[in-house]
């Protein structure tokens, strides 16, 4: 379990709940999400290579539903989190919970996500909260390879074949539109904000952009340009896809939840 450190005074502690579970449900299900490629992976080493990532998102998650259930303190663990709410009060983006689709969008989607995510832990890690910075230079380590992994795939299929470079564009008009909610802050977000506790996501999109340009460019690939946005996940207004995810994830310990492992 992570040790409870000590934290700034005078803050909102259901914010600062929200503020961790929403950075723990995005790992949780986009974990779950690039788990549904074990034992169907192109190759067998990407095959082991994509569950081993899928196991880092996991470890993440429960890190931070660790550090939300001792702020709440009332005997919340990190499997309630998990297993015992309901797609309304999940606060993940809308990206991590659509669909897995093929090894393109697969790829493209932890590329636009790892990006973002290293960008936000660099920042992390100067938190003023000491469980949030602990998680977030951990947590670096495996990002770091996440982001890399991501990039030399979009690079190999969007420079690769016609076949390969049609489904990574076709990818990029699937996804592109859902990449702006990283950088709308919540409620909870702009508190944390204010506090110390977190970045302006705001702030983070340049870089961003900058980051998947280089690797789009070198994947032959173009940045689209779009106005078009889908939102609401941060806030618990999510699509079908997350209850699916849910019903699978959530189905043995919803049937036995007195048992223990």
């Amino acid at each position: 379990m992570i040790m409870d450190l000590s934290r700034p005074g005078n803050l909102s502690t259901d914010q600062l709940i929200n503020y961790t579970l929403h950075l723990a449900d995005n790992a949780l299900i986009l974990g779950h999400r690039n788990s549904e490629w074990c034992g169907h992976g192109p190759i067998l080493e990407q095959d082991i290579a994509i569950s081993n990532l899928s196991l880092d998102l996991i470890g993440q998650a429960r890190n931070f539903y660790q550090c939300a259930a001792l702020l709440k303190g009332d005997n919340s663990t990190e499997d309630g989190f998990a297993y015992f709410r309901d797609s309304k009060e999940f606060k993940n983006i809308l990206l991590v919970e659509l669909p897995k689709g093929d090894w393109a969008l697969t790829i493209l989607r932890q590329f636009f996500f790892s990006t973002y995510q290293y960008l936000l832990f660099e920042k992390l890690k100067e938190s003023r909260d000491e469980q949030i910075a602990a998680i977030a230079v951990k947590s670096l380590k495996e990002i770091t390879y996440h982001l890399r992994w991501s990039s030399e795939w979009v690079i190999r299929l969007g420079d690769g074949t016609g076949e390969s470079q049609d489904r990574m564009m076709k990818a990029i008009d699937l996804l592109w539109n859902y990449t702006d909610e990283m950088f709308f802050p919540a409620a909870y977000e702009l508190q944390m904000l204010n506090k110390g506790i977190g970045p302006d996501v705001i702030l983070l999109k340049e870089n961003w952009l900058q980051k998947i340009k280089v690797v789009f460019d070198e994947a032959t690939l173009t940045v689209p340009f779009t106005s078009l946005a889908y939102t609401g996940g941060k806030e618990g207004k999510h699509s079908e896809h997350l209850d699916d995810i849910l019903k699978e994830l959530q189905s043995i310990a919803r049937a036995h939840p007195t048992a223990t492992w």
